[in-house]
This record gives structure tokens, sequence and C-alpha cells, in this order.
């Protein structure tokens, strides 16, 4: 791919590419750039552009200019392998991404045997990092933390309310309903239907049908925001008040623009708001004078390249190896979501998962809000 300079063309508003000529440091950032999952492509490509055109004006890492270069892996597994080898053959050592579990599981394999660091703003699937691969991190905690929360709310909260389970049939959406499954049945809690359903349909309508059969009063989503959204808009079509319940894998605004009005009310699980984390302040400013809202992983992006720089000048190297070695020893990393230490296999030491609510704010958008 082309190299692109910061007064050349601009990959999405707001995020710009050092001149390749002065560059040393190549980092690629990798997700579905386009297709049905771009609003999070945006988001890993915004925080990384942010973080590299901030690191820039002071240095760059250990004296040397960052360009980044984006891989587009459209969600699929194949392209994120083709992106991954493309990245190798381009001499990229350092990437952030990719977004999908699915996706970054056989792409991290690829890096891991040609010697290229990675940390993923959003793939929670256990095994991205249960592999004990050397090369693999992340800024984002796992499905098995996150399904335990929503299995807490089944027991707790909801103890007398009827749970039905959907997901997309991939490793993360598969991933975080099992796990949420796993813990609510183990607490003795049985859902009243448990279907998978596939990405891309534009009908839901039969799955919608088994759910109002059912009487299932929540059903838990483990999926992305375009089929959770249009299977909650279906939901409504056929009257049905059933609340969803869903997690990280929903958190853009385009959720209520495919869901409509319908999605009030909707439960999300996510980490900490970081965007109203104190250390990330400057940089939300930054991104709002840009007119871009830096929700999501855009800050779990941004926080992947701090973490980046900072080993890098810990170990006062750009061997991707040593920087591993150096994350895996559990120092904590100051970044714009909060201290990230990490341990053996690369998870963080310490993440929280906290519930959101889909509803209009004072402008009269829909959008979520920490409870």
């Amino acid at each position: 791919m082309k190299k692109i300079g910061l007064t050349g063309v601009v990959l999405a508003a707001g995020l710009a590419f050092a001149s390749a000529a002065s560059a040393d440091v190549k980092m690629g950032v990798a997700g579905p750039i386009t297709g049905a999952n771009a609003s999070f492509g945006a988001q890993l490509t915004q925080g990384v552009g942010q973080a590299a055109e901030d690191f820039n004006k002071t240095g760059g890492i250990l004296g040397q200019k960052i360009i980044v270069e984006p891989g587009d892996d459209v969600s699929d597994p194949k392209q994120g392998v083709s992106v991954a080898n493309k990245f190798v053959g381009d001499g990229v050592k350092f990437v952030v991404g990719h977004f999908n579990s699915g996706v970054t599981i056989p792409a991290s394999e690829v890096y891991a045997d040609n010697g290229v660091l990675m940390i993923t703003p959003s793939a929670t699937n256990p095994k991205v990092t249960d592999r004990k691969l050397w090369d693999i991190f992340r800024t984002c905690g796992r499905d098995d933390q996150q399904g335990r929360l929503w299995a807490d709310l089944a027991l707790g909260k909801l103890k007398d309310k009827k749970i039905a389970i959907l997901h997309d049939k991939t490793a993360y959406g598969k991933g975080l309903a099992d796990a949420a499954k796993g813990f609510m049945n183990a607490g003795g809690k049985k859902e009243v239907l448990y279907e998978g359903v596939n990405v891309g349909e534009k009908d839901y309508s039969a799955i919608v049908s088994k759910i109002k059969a059912s009487g299932a009063d929540y059903v838990m989503w483990g999926g992305l925001h375009t089929e959770g959204g249009l299977i909650v808009r279906q939901m409504r079509d056929q009257g049905l008040k059933t609340v969803m319940i869903s997690g990280d894998g929903i958190t853009d605004d385009e959720f209520a623009q495919i869901g409509g009005p319908g999605v009030e009310g909707t439960l999300m699980s996510f980490g900490p708001d970081p965007r109203k984390n104190p250390a990330a302040q400057k940089i939300v400013a930054e991104f709002k004078a840009k007119g871009y809202d830096p929700q999501g992983y855009t800050l779990y992006s941004y926080a992947a390249m701090q973490i980046m720089k900072d080993a890098a000048e810990a170990t006062k190297s750009l061997d991707p190896k040593k920087m591993a070695a150096y994350m895996h020893e559990g120092k904590p990393f100051h970044t714009v979501i909060g201290d990230i230490a990490y341990d053996k296999k690369g998870d963080r030491k310490n993440v929280d998962y906290v519930w959101y609510v889909w509803k209009k704010g004072p402008d009269g958008k829909i959008t979520y809000f920490q409870e």
C-alpha cells in the first residue's frame, strides 16, 4: 500500500500520516476500514493517527518519526492474514489491531512468526492471549470477564426474568454469548432460547419470531452493532418489548441509527468511559476540535500507541521482542484509559466492565451513557 504523506490524502477526518521520506518507525493499524464495521475501523485509525501526530510533534519514538500504514481486513479472517503478510513484506514491526477476535487470532500467528509486536484494542476472545504467543497484548478485557458481568445481572437483578441468548457465530460473538451462558447456567439459571444467526443478513424475522414464542423479557446479544440494531428494530416491528443486553460490539452511535428509537433501554457492557478519564481530557479536546467524538475503541487505540512508545523508551530499543519482554514484566503503563499492567499472557492485570444504557441525551440524540 502506498504510504500517505501529511500533506496528501487523509484516510479519515483528523487522521494524518507522516512523510515516508522522513519516517523511521512503521506502525500498522489494522481493522475493518471498509464494509459493515467501518465505523469501528475508523475508531482504530483515528486513535492511532492522533497518537502518531502527537508523538511526532515531540520527536516520535526514540527520536524516530512514525508513519502509519493502514490495513483493511474488512472483518474477514482471510483478508486479515493477507493484511498481516503485507505488513511483514513492507517492514512493519508494530501493529495496533485487529478489531475482530476472529481476524486477530490468525493474523497474530503471522506476526509472531515474523517478529511483529501487536496490541489489539478490541479483540476480547480468550484464545487471543491464551495461546501465550510472545507478540500479542490487548488494551481491552476478555469475553470471560464481560460474560461474568452479564451472568451476574441475570442471576441478580433479572433473576425472575426470562432470558434468550443470541450470537453471530463469530469468535467474538459466540465467545461472549457462551461465556455468559456458562456462568449463568452454573448459577442455576437456564436461558429460554439459545440461537446463532448469520452475519450480513437483513431479515431476522424468523429469529424474532422465536424470541416472541420464548416469552423472553431480555435477549443477550453476542455480536456487533449492525446485526444487533437490525434485530432490535425487527423486534419492535413485531411488537416485542424485549430488552437487548449487549457488549462492546455495539459501542458506536451507528447502533442507534440502525436500530432506531427502539434501542432506548438497551443495556451495554464496556469499560469505564475513557472520554471521562482525567488523563484523556487533552486528547479528547484535540479530537473534538477536529469534529470527531472519540467513542468506543478510539482511546483504546491511542493507549496502545502510548504503550508501544513507553516500552521502546524503557528498553531504549525498537526491537519488538525486547519491548514485549518488558511489557510482560507487569510494570504499569500510564495511558489515556488509565494505568495498564500486563500478565505473562498479554492480558491486563486489572480490567473493569461497567453497565451503560442507551437513551436520549440532552440534545435528543440516542447514545450510550454509563450508569
